[in-house]
């Protein structure tokens, strides 16, 4: 199968089965690069389904670049909350503001200029180019990677280098639907060429597949270390109200509200008394020690927040764990 065969075919298929998102809608060339600028960074280490109700509301409350570039810091975190990673957040406002002192308000057209951007790198960039700039690049997410990784067989470390995969994104060929194309490949890899079970039958290029033909859909992976961190949080409350810390001290969640806490040895998590519960964080595994405290300690950056006014405060996922924990505890 030649690659125009399977660019037709890819085509094809994506426009009968993708799926309807929001970012996807037909808007003006401008109002695409935003929408493109705004999923991308939402969509970084975060699932479609979980970014959907996000992107709606930001580009509600945030709807293009100029306003992005004058959101207060407080409305922007609130846009974000709960999705994650808040330093993408932060370096979208620098992104926008870039663009307008650097780049006339206008998102940069190549790849060079783009990486300049705060938050954008390889992937990023190759992506608004396809996207929102029609460009034919195939850009190589998990996605892509994953229907190389059996397309061509790929069993070994070495096959598996990002420098191989980009070598062998010239399966796909090239469409003059580049936008669509790119999204195509992608969404194959999200619906059809899953990390277990496949769906071959429902695939338009499985013919070319070696992992098809020899029935083997086993995907070579690098296991990800997880490191496991041990923790104990002081739950001070005074009648309803709890005490929170604006967090300087670890690098994850910083300038973000969580309960006081400290890094304690395995040992010493294990002789404390009380509710434990695991929380996991990128590739951490926090398991935290929920100590009571009858007296207030005296922290920097601290105050009492009422837990029935949870959700007037920029609270991240991690916090609002603990606060449901507690409230069993």
């Amino acid at each position: 199968m030649n690659n125009r065969n399977i660019s037709n075919k890819i085509l094809h298929w994506y426009d009968n089965n993708k799926r309807i998102l929001p970012w996807r809608k037909n808007v003006s060339k401008k109002q695409k690069q935003y929408f493109t600028l705004v999923s991308e960074f939402m969509l970084q280490q975060t699932q479609v389904k979980t970014v959907i109700p996000y992107f709606i509301n930001f580009i509600k409350k945030i709807p293009d670049l100029n306003n992005l570039s004058k959101v207060n810091d407080a409305k922007l975190m609130k846009c974000w909350e709960g999705l994650g990673y808040y330093s993408r957040a932060r370096n979208l406002k620098k992104t926008a503001r870039k663009i307008i002192s650097n780049f006339g308000g206008v998102l940069p057209s190549n790849i060079d200029d783009l990486k300049t951007l705060p938050g954008i790198g390889e992937y990023t960039s190759k992506a608004i180019m396809a996207i929102g700039f029609n460009k034919p690049i195939v850009p190589l997410d998990g996605n892509v990677e994953r229907i190389l990784k059996r397309v061509f067989y790929l069993k070994k470390e070495i096959e598996n280098s990002k420098n191989n995969l980009n070598k062998k994104i010239s399966f796909f060929g090239t469409s003059q639907r580049s936008s669509d194309y790119a999204q195509a490949i992608m969404e194959i890899g999200a619906l059809i060429c899953k990390p277990v079970k496949p769906l071959c039958e429902s695939c338009p290029i499985s013919k070319s597949c070696l992992s098809y033909k020899k029935n083997d859909f086993e995907i070579f992976s690098k296991n990800k270390f997880n490191k496991i961190k041990y923790f104990e949080a002081e739950i001070y409350k005074d009648k309803d109200k709890y005490l929170l810390v604006k967090n300087d001290k670890f690098k994850f969640l910083r300038n973000l509200l969580i309960f006081p806490m400290r890094e304690v040895e395995k040992k010493k998590f294990k002789s404390t008394q009380g509710k434990k519960i695991n929380i996991k964080m990128s590739n951490m595994e926090m398991k935290i020690a929920l100590n009571k405290k009858i007296k207030k300690t005296k922290i920097k950056n601290s105050f009492l927040l009422d837990e029935s006014n949870i959700n007037s405060f920029i609270l991240p996922s991690f916090t609002k764990r603990i606060f449901k924990s507690v409230s069993k505890y």
